[in-house]
C-alpha cells in the first residue's frame, strides 16, 4: 500500500530548476533512502512535502488524500513528522516539556502533563526509545536528544518520518541503536525517508533507494541490488573513485602540544593536558562528537585563542605570537567548520574572497592591490580546483556548498602550506566533492605538510589518517596508529566508554 505519492512536483526559483516533474512513492512499513549530491533537489522536495514550499506543478498524497499546499499544520496532521539534522529543542527544559511544546493551545489554563507523561512513557517502550521525561535537554548526549527529537514527532501521531542525515553527530555504537529502533519503527507499520550522504549506511538501513541528481529523479533501486559504486555513480552521472591512501615516511614536527590547556569560554569546552605532535608527510585524523574540544584546539592552531597554559610549537618553536594573519604566513592554512561563515565572504566577489587571507602580502606597499594579477591569479585557481562558477567576478554567496570548498581549498593549499587544519572538509559534500577534497589533502601530504584532520565522520578518519587521536571532554586520547585501532574503538571512545589505557599508544 502506498502511504505517500508525489506526482509530478515542479519547483523553480526563478531560472533555477529545483524539483523537475519527479513522482515517488513510499510504501507503509518501508525504508526509502533519498540520495544526491547538493543542490540535486532533495531539501525542496522534503520542503515542499512538510508545506514550506509551495510546488509550482504537481501534488502529494498521503493515503490517497491530497496534502493542502504550503500548510505545515495540514502535513503535521496528515501524520508527517520531520526529524531535521540541527535538533531543535530549547536545552532550558525538560524532555517532556520540549515534546508537549506546541501541541497545547496557548488558552489552555493548565497542562495536561499527567495524560502526556503516560503517552511519552508508553512511546519510550514501545519503540526502545529509552529516555527519562524529567531530564533536561541541556544534560543528554547527542544520541538522547536525537531520541527526543523522534518521540517529539511520534507523540503528534506521525505515521511517516523524515530523517535528514540523522547519523551526522552520532558514533557507531549511537547509530546502531538508531537502527535498530527504525526498524522496530517499521515492523509497528510506520514509514520512514531517510536522507544521508553515508552510503553504507543507506545500505544498511534502507529497503529501497532513489536517486536526484539536477533536480530530477535519474535512479530507483531495491537495495539488495544496489553498491556502493552504483549508487555514487548515479548521484555524479560519472564514476568516483576515492583517493588510495599511502603511509610515507615522516619528516620533522610541524606542530607540537606539550600539557596544553585553554579554559572554558561560552559555548566551547576547556581542553585538558593536550599532548599532540604532528609530523611531515603525516594526516592525523581527530575524531570526536561534536561539542568536545576540537573548536577550543582549532582555535589554538588557528591564532584565534592563546592556551592558559602549556606550550604549542610551530615547525620547531615556541608560539608566542597568536595572530591568525602571522600563522598564515608562516606556512599554516585552515579549512574552517562552516565554510560560509567563517571561509568566506559571501557579498564579495570570488577573486576577493581569494586573496583574503594573503592580503597583506599581496598588496604593494601594504595596502594597493595589484586587481589585474589578483584577476588572473582567480582565473588560474578556478580552472585548476573545477569550480563551477561565472568566472572571477562572480559573487561568491551564489556558488554551492562543494564549490565554496574548492575555492577555500585552492586559497589555502596554492601557497604550499607546511600545516593544515582541515575541520571537517568533506561535510555535507556530495561524492564527487568528496573525492576532490580528499584528493587535495592527500596531495599536501605528500608535498611535504603534515595535517590535522577534524572529523565526525570515522570513515574519512580511518580513509586518510596515519594516526587517530580522540578527543572527549577536552581530554585527549591517543594518537593510536590507524592499524592498531578499529571503528567500534575509536566510537567507544568518543562516547567516553573507552580509556586510552586500555589501548596501545603509538
Amino acid at each position: 500500500m502506498k502511504k505517500l505519492q508525489f506526482s509530478k512536483i515542479c519547483k523553480n526559483f526563478g531560472s533555477v530548476v529545483a524539483n523537475d516533474n519527479i513522482s515517488l512513492s513510499l510504501g507503509e512499513g518501508e525504508i526509502l533512502s533519498v540520495l544526491g549530491e547538493n543542490g540535486a533537489g532533495k531539501t525542496t522536495l522534503m520542503n515542499i512535502l512538510f508545506g514550506h514550499y509551495i510546488s509550482d506543478k504537481g501534488f502529494i498524497e498521503v493515503e490517497g488524500q491530497r496534502l493542502t499546499p504550503g500548510s505545515t499544520r495540514a502535513s503535521l496532521d496528515a501524520g508527517i513528522g520531520m526529524v531535521h539534522q540541527h535538533f531543535t529543542l530549547a536545552d532550558n527544559l525538560t524532555v517532556l516539556e520540549n515534546i508537549i511544546l506546541g501541541t497545547e493551545p496557548l488558552t489552555r489554563l493548565w497542562s495536561q502533563k499527567k495524560q502526556a507523561y503516560k503517552k511519552l512513557k508508553a512511546l519510550s517502550k514501545r519503540f526502545g526509545l529509552l529516555i527519562n521525561p524529567d531530564a533536561k535537554v541541556a544534560d543528554l548526549t547527542v544520541g538522547e536528544k536525537q531520541r527526543v527529537e523522534i518521540i517529539k514527532a511520534l507523540y503528534r501521531d506521525a505515521s511517516i518520518l523524515i530523517l535528514d542525515e540523522p547519523t551526522a553527530v552520532l558514533t557507531p555504537q549511537e547509530t546502531t541503536q538508531l537502527f535498530k529502533v527504525l526498524k522496530e519503527m517499521v515492523n509497528a507499520g510506520l514509514s520512514i525517508m531517510f536522507i544521508s550522504h553515508k552510503l553504507h549506511e543507506i545500505l544498511e538501513i534502507s529497503d529501497r533507494i532513489v536517486v536526484l541528481r539536477d533536480g530530477k529523479l535519474v535512479g530507483e533501486v531495491v537495495t539488495k541490488d544496489a553498491s556502493k559504486e552504483s549508487l555514487a555513480e548515479m548521484m555524479v552521472g560519472h564514476t568516483v573513485t576515492r583517493p588510495a591512501y599511502e603511509k610515507l615516511k615522516i619528516g620533522k614536527a610541524v606542530v607540537e602540544f606539550n600539557n596544553v590547556c585553554l579554559n572554558a569560554s561560552e559555548g566551547s569546552t576547556a581542553l585538558s593536558n593536550i599532548n599532540l605532535k604532528i609530523h611531515e608527510k603525516e594526516i592525523i585524523g581527530l575524531a570526536g562528537v561534536a561539542g568536545n574540544g576540537q573548536a577550543g584546539l582549532a582555535s589554538i592552531l588557528q591564532g584565534l585563542a592563546c592556551p592558559s597554559s602549556g606550550e604549542f610549537k610551530l615547525f620547531g618553536e615556541s608560539l608566542v605570537k597568536y595572530d591568525p594573519c602571522f600563522l598564515t604566513e608562516s606556512g599554516v592554512a585552515r579549512i574552517p567548520e562552516d565554510r560560509t561563515n567563517e571561509g568566506i565572504i559571501g557579498e564579495m566577489e570570488l577573486w576577493e574572497n581569494f586573496l583574503g587571507e594573503q592580503l597583506r602580502s599581496k598588496a604593494k606597499s601594504g595596502f594597493i592591490i595589484d586587481k589585474k594579477q589578483a584577476v588572473s591569479n582567480a582565473e588560474k585557481l578556478i580552472q585548476e580546483y573545477d569550480i563551477r562558477c561565472e568566472g572571477p567576478f562572480a559573487s561568491t554567496r551564489l556558488l554551492s556548498g562543494g564549490n565554496i570548498q574548492k575555492l577555500i581549498l585552492a586559497r589555502s593549499l596554492s601557497n604550499n602550506p607546511r600545516f593544515i587544519i582541515a575541520n571537517k572538509p568533506a561535510r555535507g559534500l556530495d561524492e564527487g566533492a568528496i573525492s576532490f577534497v580528499q584528493q587535495q589533502i592527500i596531495d599536501a601530504k605528500t608535498q611535504g605538510a603534515g595535517v590535522l584532520l577534524i572529523s565526525e565522520d570515522l570513515d574519512e578518519i580511518f580513509e586518510l589518517s596515519d594516526r587517530i587521536a580522540v578527543i572527549f571532554e577536552g581530554k585527549l586520547q591517543g594518537p593510536f596508529d590507524s592499524n592498531t585501532v578499529n571503528i567500534n574503538q575509536v566510537g567507544l571512545m568518543m562516547s567516553g566508554e573507552v580509556k586510552a589505557e586500555s589501548l596501545h599508544e603509538a
